[in-house]
């Protein structure tokens, strides 16, 4: 629902494009964009931190002890809590 409704879907799928396609070269420089990262500990895949800080500018970072790759769906109230605790220093 979050990607219909700010229309970024397309930009959320660009992870997955970039997972099938390794041979394109890296990033010259980390993303400036401040990103928060949730870790669920029932998703499929989990990011690395390290990995994730070297493209990124991780402003957010939070583990879980449950929930999927649906966690919003799975875990509603962790994973609004989190959106509030991510989004918090910048109002």
């Amino acid at each position: 629902m979050l990607y219909w409704l700010t229309a970024t879907a397309g930009s959320s799928a660009r992870h997955y494009w970039e997972a099938f396609h390794p041979s394109r070269p890296p990033r010259a420089e980390p993303l400036e964009t401040p990103t928060g990262v949730a870790v669920f500990a029932a998703d499929l895949a989990r990011p690395v931190r390290q990995l994730a800080e070297r493209d990124h500018n991780i402003v957010h970072w939070s583990e879980f002890d449950r929930g999927g790759h649906f966690a919003a769906m799975e875990e509603p109230d962790l994973f609004a809590d989190d959106i509030r605790d991510f989004f918090q220093p910048f109002r």
